[in-house]
């Protein structure tokens, strides 16, 4: 699963070797690490900003996150329990929207726990998550109705 998420992650936050702001403001590099939550250890902005990051260093960063996403995800039961593809979807959500905001979703952890799949991906739409990163939305909501790869 590691692999297809690592995959699906990388298309859905694209790369950006040189700091930019995402949608929602933050500063950021790579495959969406967030610089103002998890900064570079001895990098300045400066730095980042003229020299940038290489695409293995951005490799790298994102396993950590990944790691990080994953550990925390450990810990929810509901999220054991789930198939590979929508582990993953919960996954690259809580690599988008942080651990606390993933878990502010009460109606889809709903839906989950009664494994109601077109209800836990009606109510992933229904948020303004989906409407500001659109098909990516789309594509992950049809995963959790579906429990299939898309």
């Amino acid at each position: 699963m590691r692999e297809k998420l690592l995959e699906m992650l990388k298309r859905h936050e694209g790369l950006n070797l040189f700091p930019y702001r995402c949608t929602a403001g933050y500063l950021t590099i790579g495959y969406g690490r967030n610089l103002e939550a998890r900064p570079l250890p001895g990098c300045t902005g400066a730095h980042l900003e003229r020299y940038g990051i290489s695409k293995q260093g951005a490799s790298r960063l994102l396993d950590e996150d990944l790691d990080e996403v994953l550990t925390q995800l450990a810990q929810v039961t509901e999220w054991q329990a789930l198939n590979d593809v929508r582990q993953a979807v919960i996954a690259d959500m809580c690599f988008n929207l942080g651990f606390a905001g993933l878990m502010r979703f009460k109606r889809m952890w709903d839906a989950i726990e009664r494994q109601m799949w077109t209800l836990a991906a009606k109510e992933m739409m229904d948020s303004q998550w989906a409407r500001q990163v659109g098909a990516r939305a789309i594509r992950l909501s049809t995963m959790m109705a579906t429990g299939r790869w898309v």
